[in-house]
C-alpha cells in the first residue's frame, strides 16, 4: 500500500450502504450496496489507506468481522469533529447527522448553514457561520408517513410509488400520494422560511435519497448534495489524522 491509496468512507443506513472513494479530499466514485457482504470485495479489491464507517443501522461491528485486516475508524458521538457541538444531549446524536454537518462545513465553510437530510427521517440542522452546531429538527420521513397510515388504518393502502403528486388526487391512493408528498414539501418550505426570517444570508444544504428530487419543486433556493454524508465521514477521517 502507498501513500496515494485512496481513504474509504461507508455510510449504513437503514435502507442501503453508501460508499465511497477519496483521494486527496475529492470523492472519484460511490456505490450503494444492500449488504455489508458486498462491501468486503470492493475494500480487498480497492486497498485503501484508510477507512471510516458510520451506522444507523448497528451494522458497524459486523463490518469488522467481514474485514480482520482492516483498520476501520468507526465514528461515534464522542469522535473528534470539525465543529463545535452545543447539543444538548450529544450522545444521542445520530452519526449520519454528525457527518452531515461535517460534510456542510467541509464545502460551505463561514456561512450559515441548514441540513436537510431526507431518509428514514427527515432532519433539519443548524451550523452557524462560526461553526458552531446549536441543533435541529426530527419529522417522519416519506416511507414512514405511509407506512403509518397503513398499520394504523384499515383500509389505506401501502404506497410504494409516489412520483406523481397533484395537489387534488382523484383516488385514495392519489390522496395518500398528495398528502404525504404535498406535506413534506409545506413542511420544508416552511421550515426554511422561518430559519431564513432569522438568518436571511442562510444556505440551505439538502442531501439523502430524495435531495434531487425535491430540489426543484421547493421554492427555496437549495444546494443539492446527496453526497454529503459521504464526504463528511472523509473530512472527519482527515480532520482525526491531523489531531
Amino acid at each position: 500500500m502507498n501513500d496515494n491509496s485512496p481513504n474509504i468512507a461507508i455510510d449504513i443506513g437503514n435502507s442501503s450502504i453508501k460508499v465511497g472513494l477519496f483521494r486527496e479530499g475529492l470523492l472519484e466514485e460511490d456505490w450503494v450496496f444492500q449488504n455489508v457482504e458486498d462491501i468486503t470485495h470492493l475494500v480487498n479489491e480497492i486497498q485503501p489507506s484508510r477507512i471510516i464507517a458510520c451506522s444507523v443501522a448497528g451494522h458497524e461491528h459486523s463490518l469488522k468481522e467481514k474485514l480482520p485486516d482492516s483498520e476501520i475508524f468507526i465514528l461515534e458521538a464522542s469522535t473528534p469533529i470539525p465543529f463545535e457541538n452545543h447539543y444538548k444531549t450529544k450522545n444521542t446524536l445520530g452519526v449520519d447527522r454528525i457527518a452531515a454537518l461535517a460534510g456542510a462545513e467541509c464545502i460551505n465553510n463561514s456561512k450559515n448553514n441548514l441540513v436537510i437530510d431526507i431518509g428514514s427521517c427527515i432532519t433539519y440542522d443548524f451550523l452557524d457561520k462560526k461553526n458552531l452546531y446549536h441543533g435541529g429538527s426530527i419529522s417522519p420521513g416519506i416511507d414512514l408517513r405511509f407506512k403509518s397510515m397503513n398499520n394504523y388504518t384499515k383500509k389505506l393502502p401501502l404506497i410504494f410509488n409516489y412520483d406523481s403528486h397533484e395537489l387534488i388526487g382523484e383516488s385514495t391512493e392519489q390522496a395518500m400520494v398528495s398528502g404525504v408528498v404535498n406535506g413534506v414539501l409545506a413542511e420544508i418550505d416552511g421550515i426554511i422560511s422561518r430559519y431564513q426570517s432569522k438568518w436571511p444570508d442562510l444556505e440551505v444544504i439538502m442531501c439523502g435519497r430524495a435531495a434531487n428530487s425535491f430540489e426543484s419543486k421547493l421554492k427555496a433556493t437549495i444546494f443539492a448534495s446527496p453526497k454529503l454524508v459521504l464526504i463528511g465521514l472523509n473530512r472527519i477521517l482527515e480532520y482525526n489524522e491531523k489531531s
